[in-house]
């Protein structure tokens, strides 16, 4: 590759606007503080075409069906999956923390503790809580409530009843679904165009996190962000790639493919700011438009592999923290919990706080107060649960399509275990 043509790929452009923000609210933080409208101005850019991209990609996928119990089969297994590789992702987190102990010897009082600063998320964490709360928390006011609002589970919601509901209307409804096909092209070009200037997001982002907290707020706490980058590391090397073997492709040859957009999403902390690129690369990777449709948009709601794994290390850390010894029955209950909770964090920043604020309230035996000792640390945490998300939820969708046969192996090539177009297709033979 040229240096021309390197410096014009959006992943070298992205990782130079990380660099270059570091070093910006290192040595200059105030300046690095005052960059945030940049960070926020792109994922508001994102987020403000995420509605109609998930709304055109599920009704597209689900009229590309043309059956209904099929929608419902591959929901259900999509489901399946996710529950599964969740409640892995949750066990990993305690384990790790019961392995490496990274809250040992803080000796916190928690009588010292000043919960002020964390009012705001634990208030957060109070609205819709309990399973009813999420329920209803899914069903908007109205259908375009679900858009103006831009939370994902309204808008999949809605997008799957309309699916349904064309695929039901039959033939009367084509014309329908071909101007759906035609505004999905429209909102993909925008989305392209937005996407030129995620380097100037990425840079704004970091730039205010290193200059808001500082490198220095990571000394204290840097036992627990080396245990959770270490721990997502191993769910993804390990876990993923395991999974990804047995469906016949490399994790790492996947993360190289979609190199672009992980880059976006460690420059934001949002896994949400690489959404639509990511349904877009999956789709030319070979998975079915239907199965890329209804996995990839469900899972940024119930597979936060990253949140999850966050969660459980977490509270075992603020409990170790304070002293506080956690009976096998409450750290069981945490599971159950944090196995809820973790389904209201959107792919957003911050998400993965507020619904640790949701866990602690239910499970009150380690005070919702201790959050305040990992507060400054959590920015540096979500760049780290926001990659290991879109990265589970790429396996996802290409587990679920091969379980569908809906998987073409010749296009999947590029990220195969054995490369190349010959053995590509001895593997479609085989299969």
């Amino acid at each position: 590759m040229t240096i021309r043509k390197l410096l014009g790929t959006l992943y070298f452009q992205v990782i130079v606007a990380i660099i270059l923000g570091v070093l910006i609210g290192n040595y200059w933080p105030a300046i690095g503080i005052d960059l945030k409208p940049l960070g926020d101005g792109f994922i508001k850019l994102i987020k403000m075409i995420i509605g109609p991209i998930i709304f055109c990609t599920v009704v597209g996928g689900i009229t590309s069906m043309h059956d209904v119990k099929q929608v419902g089969r591959v929901g259900g297994k999509a489901l399946l999956y996710f529950e599964v590789v969740s409640s892995i992702a949750l066990v990993l987190g305690l384990l790790a923390a019961h392995a490496l102990h990274p809250g040992a010897g803080f000796n916190v009082d928690v009588n010292t503790l000043d919960a002020k600063a964390i009012a705001g998320f634990v208030s957060d964490a109070a609205h819709g809580e309990g399973v009813s709360g999420f329920l209803l928390h899914a069903i908007p006011a109205t259908f375009f409530d679900a858009f103006a609002k831009g939370e994902i589970l309204p808008v999949l919601l809605v997008s799957v009843m309309f699916g349904i509901a064309l695929v039901m209307v039959g033939e009367k409804g084509r014309p329908l679904v071909a101007v759906v096909g035609q505004a999905s092209e429209v909102f993909f070009r925008i989305v392209g165009m937005i996407s030129r200037v995620a380097p100037i997001g990425a840079f704004g982002a970091i730039a205010f996190t290193v200059g808001k907290y500082g490198l220095a707020s990571l000394l204290p706490l840097l036992k627990l962000i080396g245990t959770f980058y270490l721990t997502a590391f191993l769910f993804v090397a390990c876990v993923l790639g395991s999974i990804a073997r047995y469906t016949g492709f490399s994790i790492f040859r996947l993360m190289g493919y979609i190199k672009s957009e992980l880059m976006i999403v460690l420059g934001t902390s949002s896994s949400e700011s690489a959404l639509p690129q990511l349904m877009q690369k999956l789709e030319s990777l070979g998975c079915s438009k239907g199965v890329v449709g209804i996995v990839v948009p469900t899972g940024y709601t119930f597979n936060l592999d990253g949140t999850n794994i966050y969660m459980t290390l977490a509270v075992l850390f603020l409990a170790q923290a304070t002293n506080i010894d956690l009976s096998l029955e409450q750290q069981l209950t945490l599971l159950a919990v944090a196995m809820l909770t973790s389904k209201g964090a959107g792919a957003v920043v911050g998400a993965g706080f507020v619904a640790l604020a949701a866990s602690l309230a239910v499970v009150p035996t380690v005070p919702v107060a201790a959050m305040v000792l990992i507060l400054g640390v959590d920015r540096f945490m979500a760049e780290c649960r926001s990659l290991t998300n879109i990265i589970g939820n790429a396996v996802a969708a290409l587990v679920v399509a091969s379980w569908e046969g809906q998987l073409d192996r010749e296009k999947m090539a590029p990220i195969a275990l054995r490369c190349g177009r010959k053995a590509a297709v001895e593997v479609v033979k085989q299969g």
